[in-house]
């Protein structure tokens, strides 16, 4: 496995740096040897940030997500941990822990004797020993593949091809050797676009790779699985376990093991897992809906239900019955839908590059302006119409459980929706500007969205009074959506007897009318 890993790494990170090379090779040949120091000056930048990363990190997870690294974690994890570094010659690494309620675990540094894991509460909250184990062991095995390095390394080829197009591009005028220059400028964002993409597709890789060295070292597929469907897909089982084992051995301290209502046992089926039905309810979405396919091209984590489908490949190597085995038939096909939302997602930028070549081809100067407030226009009205729709459809009471099955929903299409339960966290865990959330109800968790109109707005609420919601029984009114994680856009929210709104919707309504006038008045000033 880990050679296998190296040399697809070696070879994904050979084609980049050629890429890289042959632009070199093409501002040698025509824009001059002199650009050169540009190209090594971004270089040394990069080390040097490389160099720093983690100390810099570190300040940023302590400062604004109050990572504790002093905190002491359960025995059985820790014994685990030493077990993983002394077989794979690791450095045991920092471990750090985030008061919060929302599960989550991601490792950082720079190779195997500096790197750091970061674990929330909500981990040991809502996961027992087995899947603790096994997200720690993805970490693990991020830190033993040296991922941190291998992206790093990859990262600094997009990076450079972007710093090259800033200064190249711009030299586009009627002297040759400039006009040269935005020629090797265009080149290189096209090739740090297909550069980005490459390297998404290596990151998904490594997760792959993660998922498998967890597999292997706990010997336990169906504890890795059951923690992507808790964490990836929400679903729980009851938590009470977990706190349990917490309470044991006397850790953490930052939480009230008492507190809290465990979940709704009748998720689990008889063996105490989750229902397997609940789990084949929550991966239509991402193995029907081609909306899916395409979030995923655009990602770092492969899909919860691809990584669960490999997993279940190990199985049977550790005589285990195999976790899920998705059977069920597609009752119709979600193309016309996804052609639709794809064609309403472009149609401002449609209609934008359309103005513009209206105004180079001299039918008219003004196009190009009026074409940008009808792209506007257009982006409001679509928007407008998504909220406006789901106002008429209602809003009925529904489960986290419930909305992860619906299949027809993205980030345009929306169901309107009113979910009850207790805020447990943030939805960026920890982070003291994040003002979204995580609700858990009755069958899972699921991410708030708190968007205000204003950016000002939100940070100001994220600083000053998101926390005060913790712990509290809340009602939500609004939007499910899915890109490709699931989430509930808030539009009302009672807690505590009182109901807060947020003016998102409103103002859209506004804008669409303003911006509805301009377009009628640019339009009318260009024929007088």
């Amino acid at each position: 496995m880990k050679n296998k890993l190296l040399g697809i790494s070696l070879l994904t990170i050979s084609c980049l740096y050629g890429m890289l090379a042959a632009v070199v090779i093409l501002i040698v040949l025509m824009a001059g040897g002199e650009a050169l120091y540009a190209i090594i000056a971004c270089i040394i930048v990069i080390a040097i940030q490389f160099l720093i990363a983690p100390w810099i990190t570190d300040l940023t997870m302590r400062w604004f997500y109050k990572a504790n690294f002093e905190a002491e974690i359960p025995e059985y994890l820790k014994a685990f941990i030493e077990k993983e570094c002394a077989k794979h010659g690791v450095k045991y690494p920092k471990i750090a822990v985030i008061d919060d309620g929302a599960p989550n675990a991601f490792t950082y540094g720079r190779t195997k004797k500096d790197a750091r894991i970061v674990i929330t509460r909500g981990i040991f909250e809502l996961l027992n020993e087995s899947e603790v184990n096994a997200v720690v062991g993805h970490e693990i095995g991020h830190i033993v593949h040296m991922d941190m390095l291998f992206m790093t390394v990859a990262q600094v080829v997009p990076l450079v091809l972007y710093a090259i197009y800033e200064a190249f591009a711009k030299h586009n005028n009627n002297d040759r050797d400039n006009n040269k220059a935005a020629i090797v400028g265009y080149i290189a964002y096209i090739l740090y676009v297909i550069s980005q993409y490459i390297i998404l597709w290596l990151s998904r890789t490594r997760e792959y790779y993660a998922d498998e060295f967890s597999v292997i070292e706990t010997e336990n597929p169906t504890g890795l699985a059951e923690a992507l469907v808790k964490i990836g897909f929400g679903l729980s089982t009851k938590s009470g376990e977990a706190k349990r084992n917490v309470s044991k051995n006397n850790v953490l301290g930052i939480f009230d093991t008492t507190a809290g209502k465990s979940l709704a046992v009748a998720s689990m089926d008889q063996d105490g897992n989750i229902s397997k039905d609940r789990i084949k309810n929550a991966m239509k979405w991402e193995t029907w809906n081609p909306w899916a396919l395409w979030f995923e091209f655009n990602s770092t984590h492969p899909l919860i239900s691809k990584r669960l489908k490999r997993i279940t490949t190990f199985c049977n190597q550790f005589n285990q019955e195999p976790y899920i085995v998705f059977d069920l038939q597609k009752p119709e096909s979600y193309v016309d839908d996804f052609l639709l939302e794809v064609f309403i997602s472009f149609l401002p930028k449609i209609v934008f590059i359309v103005s513009i070549v209206f105004a180079i081809g001299g039918f008219f100067a003004g196009w190009n302006l009026i074409g940008l407030w009808i792209s506007l226009l257009v982006t409001i009205a679509a928007s407008y119409y998504k909220f406006k729709r789901a106002h008429k459809s209602g809003y009925k009471d529904t489960t986290v459980e419930s909305l992860l099955g619906e299949v027809k929903v993205s980030h345009i299409t929306s169901i309107p929706c009113i979910i009850k339960g207790t805020i447990i966290g943030k939805g960026n865990p920890g982070c003291i500007f994040n003002e979204d959330f995580i609700i858990k109800d009755s069958t899972g968790i699921i991410f708030l969205d708190y968007n205000q109109p204003l950016t000002i707005v939100n940070k100001i609420f994220a600083l000053f009074k998101s926390e005060q919601y913790f712990n509290k029984e809340v009602t939500v009114q609004g939007w499910y959506r899915r890109s490709p994680v699931p989430y509930v856009e808030i539009y009302k929210y009672t807690v505590d007897g009182k109901e807060k709104k947020i003016y998102t919707y409103g103002l859209s309504n506004a804008l669409y009318i303003i911006s509805a006038l301009v377009v009628a008045g640019l339009l009318l000033a260009s024929f007088l």
